[in-house]
């Protein structure tokens, strides 16, 4: 009974991983919403304007997404652990370096988050911005918004790339390994728009077409 318990373990905990990451991640995407709703447009200027807009702008939300994505990242870890407890022993390779670069992506996502939850959050509160230029989120030019970009795109999108391959055989697997690959194509977008402005995008573009005539 014990054992039959033990390995019933990684399936309730990459179960209840799995369904948390989901709502998770559907508690941002409405938190970003509302956001947009109850929130005048924010477009960054410069520190000075951030500061002064605060009182004009809703934090409930904001803080709420940041919290979830907080969350998401150990919340992966653990969906990937109970994935490598089931697969057949020539892909564990596969999990093993899908859970590293997991645990990269949640300490780098991590540590962002905290921080705008934490050092941010308080520092504002009590009407000391001074420094904090380079840490908060909203600056898409600060040194922690690349720490976060880089958790978010290149060790997000290479634990996903090497976890994919593990689910074959029946629809439900063929369909998780779907997710996993689409999960890339929202991570190029995430980086492409993150890091490359309108105008450079279309340059870019226009190379691309220019190299592949």
């Amino acid at each position: 009974m014990n054992n039959i318990q033990t390995n019933l373990l990684p399936a309730r905990i990459g179960f209840w991983s799995a369904f948390l990451s989901a709502t998770a991640l559907i508690i941002y995407t409405l938190c970003f919403i509302a956001i947009l709703i109850v929130n005048p447009l924010f477009v960054w200027t410069n520190f000075s304007d951030y500061v002064a807009s605060i009182p004009e702008r809703n934090q409930f939300f904001i803080h709420l997404a940041q919290l979830m994505s907080l969350l998401f990242g150990p919340l992966w870890v653990l969906m990937l652990q109970s994935v490598h407890e089931y697969v057949p022993t020539d892909k564990k390779i596969l999990t093993r370096i899908s859970i590293g670069f997991g645990l990269v992506f949640a300490t780098l996502t991590g540590l962002h988050y905290f921080v705008q939850l934490s050092a941010v959050r308080l520092n504002l509160i009590y009407g000391r911005p001074d420094g904090l230029e380079q840490f908060i989120q909203a600056n898409p030019l600060s040194a922690l918004a690349a720490v976060n970009m880089l958790g978010w795109t290149l060790f997000l999108g290479l634990s996903s790339f090497f976890v994919a391959p593990v689910f074959s055989g029946g629809k439900i697997e063929k369909a998780i390994k779907m997710a996993f690959l689409l999960n890339l194509d929202f991570i190029h977008f995430k980086w492409h728009s993150r890091w490359f402005p309108p105008d450079q995008a279309k340059l870019n573009q226009e190379l691309d077409e220019i190299c592949f005539q």
